[in-house]
């Protein structure tokens, strides 16, 4: 497979915003959903909904690149029953009040990279027709590391064992 053969998706990713959901809170944000985008969402993030409560976010036209090297992400997104987006997002700096989502991925050690790196990411299921792609892709990308046999303990020396 070369790759011409990866399949290009954009996502549309919409954050919900809570205005002072507890006397602790002023800000509560929640990665409400995120669905392919084909192009009919534009390019530019919008406000599909403020009641002055809860808004609601837009943020189409995001990447989501599939790569060969991670395609034991992939697997053990699809291997875990409920396969997901992984969202990482941030909330600004100079005005808590905004957040966005920087990068959409669908590899499971990609996103546990970014936690590691105490970034937020949030996940959401994932529908079945990226699934059924995704699938196709790991079909043709991953292979197992094969499984190296252990020797029985009676056959090391006393002194090597551990």
């Amino acid at each position: 497979m070369n790759d011409s053969d990866i399949p290009d998706l954009r996502a549309a990713v919409r954050i919900d915003r809570l205005r002072q959901p507890s006397r602790w809170e002023d800000w509560r944000f929640n990665i409400a959903e995120v669905v392919v985008d084909e192009g009919a969402f534009g390019t530019e993030r919008r406000v599909l909904r403020d009641d002055g409560h809860c808004t609601q976010w837009l943020f189409p036209n995001l990447p989501v690149t599939l790569h060969h090297d991670e395609a034991e992400g992939y697997y053990l997104n699809l291997s875990s029953g409920s396969p997901v987006w992984f969202v990482m997002w941030r909330i600004g700096d100079a005005d808590p009040s905004l957040a966005w989502p920087e990068i959409v991925t669908l590899s499971y050690n990609e996103a546990g990279r970014w936690l590691d790196a105490q970034e937020r990411v949030d996940n959401v299921p994932l529908d079945t027709g990226v699934r059924a792609a995704l699938q196709a892709f790991v079909d043709a990308n991953y292979r197992p590391e094969p499984k190296k046999r252990k020797r029985p303990v009676s056959f090391i020396a006393p002194e090597d064992r551990r």
